[in-house]
């Protein structure tokens, strides 16, 4: 099929506008991270972003690379975007849903399209990124329940916890409320993994 007449072009437009808005939306939930004093969970938001905007970066080569020599001047795609109060609970919440459903719904419908239409570099590319999302859906949603229920630095069990800013660890049920090495507040203990991936 001619890619200039494929849907799988205007599924990689789509695809490049929503990281774009994704990676957008994780700095703006950063920054509201940072000054309700969480400065783990803004540098994972950070992170988050990043990756949306790789994400971002791979659709539109992607899409330059299947245009050739061609030129697309403006490709209509409708799309909602999601605006909510930036209470941070809730922006986490919000997120993880997104990320969720581009992982189990838009990508893979995405990617069957691209397949269907010949595209097999861009169906591998719209798999492959999924399965990011679901990791990112997993990370949003344990970060919104923790902070919902008041246990992000918490934990049933004893773990490692460490300070993001000297490094200082220390095993406990729960984070300390200042570090004892370069007392930083809280905010500043990295969750652990296992808690980020349950």
């Amino acid at each position: 099929m001619n890619f200039l007449d494929s849907k799988t072009k205007e599924n990689l437009a789509r695809a490049f506008a929503a990281e774009c808005q994704d990676g957008a939306r994780y700095q703006f939930i950063a920054k509201s991270s940072m000054s309700e004093g969480f400065s783990f969970i803004s540098d994972q938001l950070k992170m988050l972003a990043k990756n949306e905007m790789a994400h971002a970066s791979r659709f539109y080569s992607l899409m330059l690379k299947n245009l050739g020599n061609s030129k697309e001047d403006n490709i209509p795609i409708e799309a909602g975007y999601p605006f909510e109060p930036p209470e941070l609970r809730s922006s986490l919440q919000s997120a993880a849903e997104i990320e969720l459903y581009e992982a189990k719904n838009i990508y893979p419908a995405f990617a069957k399209v691209a397949k269907d239409e010949g595209f097999t570099e861009i169906a591998e590319a719209f798999t492959l990124i999924a399965k990011v999302e679901d990791d990112h859906n997993q990370i949003l949603q344990a970060l919104a329940d923790m902070y919902k229920n008041h246990c992000l630095y918490r934990y049933d069990d004893k773990i490692l916890w460490k300070c993001s800013n000297c490094g200082h660890t220390h095993t406990a049920k729960e984070a300390w409320q200042e570090c004892p090495l370069c007392t930083y507040p809280q905010g500043y203990v990295m969750i652990p993994q296992q808690k980020l991936q349950q």
